[in-house]
């Protein structure tokens, strides 16, 4: 054995050294690549440097470095100068994940889907489609801006197409935004538990991210307005409709509450707004000239095609153009040109309607396997929040729940304050076959945790 132990503070992988066999940087190669298609690593651990995984298995170094190349070299992992080794995500079903029933990503029912394939086949065959296939507007083509512009209106949000561009995805937007009117170690408030990107995002961008108390009606004016004195707070990140992971809705009261201190400290508010329907106000509405306006709706019609339209005031323009040529140039014209012909049509409205009644049916499968859980202030949300009675190792706990063939996102993937005691699961409910599917992973799934 080395003379290292590393007992007291455990590898985040490693395997037993009787495992290894010659050629040794091979089987170690296949260890790993085992236990990332199998779940038992998932996307983003970080691994351990080559030179402690050496030394902790008493092999030489450049095995321990020829084994990570080879797995490298499969997208199986990657590496970050200065941060370290990581898994890469994979993709959904791989031959060892088909078993796996997926409660975790929550997919928006994707085998909706035969509206999309129309679209996408008139789209194919219009006489303009091979202007879609080169560099057009960096905001999206004014057509589509057009559309873009009458699509938010159905959400009453008002705005034109000169302050309006099309980004590939809301992520996209998210990451465009912080990047651009953000600088190193400026703070961003956010609910405690919020949106998992978002976090990753800013921490690349090295913006601090400043949780705020909340209740069940959202974040609570008066713990933001102590935040923002005490900590020179720069911007606000907000999803008021459904908020990504607790379901919670705020109601126009909050809106307005929220709105105020907002003004007060003039914050850049980036909103990520998902509802259907304009239920309540959005905060573009009460703050135009403060907020970045991301349209997310487009998710749940077609979360492949990367396409969300986004709207925001004249001081933001410039910056956001730039951040947007500068990061990815921009959005697919040919995702947009889909997405507008499946909102032109009216299909759009229609996929989203057919996705409502299935979720309706899904969470009545729920409700009546989790009777004690949490209902949501919508109707029929895309996914629910399951209460946990332990702490502890949260990431242990997905894998564990994942050895049983059922895939879930604990809440720790959520926190911005990882000292936090609330622990408790996200579970999809729009992203499995189809609803059998969904009652047997929910089965499955109380059985585990009850």
């Amino acid at each position: 054995m080395p003379i290292n132990n590393y007992g007291l503070f455990p590898l985040s992988w490693t395997i037993s050294r009787e495992e290894i066999t010659y050629p040794q940087y091979l089987s170690l190669a296949a260890a790993l690549e085992r236990d990332i298609k199998s779940g038992v690593l998932s996307a983003g651990t970080k691994l351990p440097s080559q030179r402690i995984l050496a030394d902790y298995l008493d092999l030489n170094f450049t095995t321990v470095t020829r084994a990570y190349d080879l797995c490298r070299e499969k997208g199986l992992i990657y590496g970050e100068t200065g941060r370290g080794t990581f898994v890469a995500p994979q993709s959904r079903y791989t031959d060892v994940e088909k078993s796996v029933i997926e409660l975790g990503v929550v997919l928006g029912f994707p085998d909706v889907n035969a509206q999309i394939v129309e679209a996408a086949r008139e789209v194919m065959t219009n006489s303009y489609c091979r202007d879609l296939f080169s560099y057009t507007d960096r905001m999206g083509m004014q057509h589509q801006r057009k559309i873009g512009v009458r699509w938010m209106a159905g959400r009453g949000i008002e705005t034109d197409v000169d302050h309006t561009t099309i980004f590939a995805g809301a992520q996209n937007a998210i990451t465009t935004s912080l990047l651009s009117l953000f600088s190193v170690g400026d703070a961003l408030a956010t609910d405690t538990f919020t949106y998992a990107n978002l976090i990753g995002t800013a921490h690349l961008a090295h913006i601090r991210l400043i949780p705020v108390a909340g209740d069940a009606n959202g974040m609570l004016p008066d713990a933001l307005d102590e935040i923002c004195t005490q900590n020179n707070v720069k911007g606000i990140f907000l999803m008021p409709y459904c908020a990504n992971p607790t379901m919670k809705t705020m109601d126009e009261s909050r809106r307005d509450d929220l709105a105020l201190v907002c003004k007060k400290h003039q914050l850049i508010v980036i909103e990520d707004e998902a509802s259907f329907s304009p239920i309540f106000r959005s905060f573009y509405s009460k703050l135009p000239d403060q907020t970045i306006y991301i349209s997310a709706t487009t998710r749940y019609v077609a979360p492949g095609l990367r396409v969300t339209f986004c709207s925001y005031p004249e001081q933001y323009k410039s910056s956001l153009m730039n951040g947007l040529y500068t990061t990815s140039i921009k959005a697919s014209a040919l995702d947009a040109e889909i997405m507008c012909n499946l909102i032109q049509s009216g299909k759009a409205n229609s996929i989203l309607i057919e996705k409502s009644n299935i979720a309706l049916k899904a969470n009545q499968i729920y409700n009546h396997i989790f009777p004690k859980d949490p209902t949501s202030a919508i109707s029929h949300p895309f996914f629910r929040v399951h209460e946990l009675n332990q702490t502890g190792n949260g990431q242990g706990l997905e894998q564990y729940i994942l050895s049983k063939g059922i895939r879930v996102c604990h809440s720790y993937r959520f926190a911005v304050d990882k000292t936090t005691k609330q622990s408790f699961l996200r579970i999809s409910l729009s992203s499995t076959r189809d609803l059998a599917e969904l009652e047997k992973g929910l089965l499955r799934l109380r059985e585990i945790v009850d």
